[in-house]
């Protein structure tokens, strides 16, 4: 009962603070959500001579630091890899590899729900920004924003056994 105070106390509170933070209402949605769970998890260990306002707003730093640290360093990851296995155009293995990869892409894309797919070649292909993309297909932002997230984590999940084949084929 006491949590349910809380978390109604303070969600719309943090969740604005992430979103100052960091301008995405997709990040301050799972930050919040992860605030709420760790607190929730760790509540035994909480202090009982601090404010709640403090330690949650703690937890919620923390939360995000985490968040963007690890989107982070996986984000460098994947441009490392990509980019050690980049060959020059001019290269006939680097051509191929281009081509596989555009190929790769195109299926990914093809595999995509209709509407994830169009929002997202809008925004790549077209360098249309969310409020357009919003506009000319009658969306809110925030749905324009998902789909976007949604796609690229698409891309990145099928992407991710090509890269790590090519980084243990590197291993030869």
């Amino acid at each position: 009962m006491a949590f349910n105070e809380v978390y109604y106390s303070w969600h719309k509170r943090v969740y604005y603070f992430i979103l100052q933070k960091t301008k995405s209402s997709f990040i301050a949605e799972e930050v919040t959500q992860l605030t709420f769970i760790k607190c929730w998890n760790y509540r035994e260990s909480l202090a009982d001579d601090l404010q709640i306002e403090s330690q949650l707003f703690r937890i919620a730093r923390t939360t995000l630091i985490d968040f963007l640290r690890k989107e982070t360093v996986y984000q460098e990851k994947v441009v490392h890899v990509i980019d050690r296995y980049t060959l020059p155009v001019d290269d006939l293995w680097g051509k191929l590899a281009e081509k596989e990869l555009q190929a790769k892409l195109a299926n990914i894309l093809k595999e995509m729900p209709p509407m994830r797919r169009k929002v997202f070649e809008m925004s790549r292909f077209n360098g249309m920004n969310y409020q357009q993309i919003a506009h000319k297909l009658s969306l809110s932002p925030r749905t324009v924003e998902t789909h976007i997230f949604q796609a690229i984590k698409q891309i990145k999940h099928a992407l991710g056994v090509l890269i790590s084949l090519l980084a243990w084929l590197s291993r030869f």
